[in-house]
């Protein structure tokens, strides 16, 4: 069953097996330019869906997230591996810090992979490229996860680009 939630997130919850589901939580998440106490409550939103999904379904939450979390999984150890890209910002934290509380990790950093194949977004001024896009899952199922990779090369109305 498909539910939106906002015109920022939509929930899906799906069968797996006879008493197993999976939900499916897509976000696009404001830009780091937006005020923070809209990017606040829009994280305050966020956070009420994912208190609201059965601690028995597997999670993923696939977000546009326009978060950069960097590399530095010192402070996040239970919520990133070793494998990001870059500096932290704003929207970073506030994802960091969601995922710390909700008990879930960032897969995108589990695994080693080339930058083409991890990065989704380049800055228009430095040129640099980023991980902005995420796949986010329950800490205690990333054993189920065996890859992860945000594509690139959007066919819509997005900065997101293509080598």
């Amino acid at each position: 069953m498909q539910r939106p939630v906002s015109d920022r997130i939509i929930t899906m919850r799906l069968p797996l097996s006879k008493n197993n589901f999976a939900t499916i939580i897509s976000v696009y998440v404001p830009i780091v330019t937006n005020p923070d106490d809209k990017k606040e409550a829009f994280n305050n939103q966020q956070a009420s869906v994912l208190s609201r999904i059965l601690h028995t379904d597997k999670l993923l939450l696939i977000e546009d997230f326009n978060a950069r979390i960097g590399r530095d999984n010192d402070n996040w150890p239970l919520v990133m591996c070793k494998h990001g890209i870059g500096k932290c910002n704003s929207n970073g934290e506030l994802l960091l810090v969601l995922c710390s509380e909700f008990k879930v990790i960032v897969s995108n950093t589990m695994f080693k992979k080339k930058y083409e194949r991890k990065t989704t977004w380049t800055h228009p001024r430095s040129g640099h490229w980023h991980i902005i896009d995420f796949i986010i899952t329950r800490c205690r199922d990333k054993m189920d996860i065996h890859s992860t990779r945000a594509m690139r090369g959007a066919n819509c109305w997005t900065d997101h680009q293509t080598l």
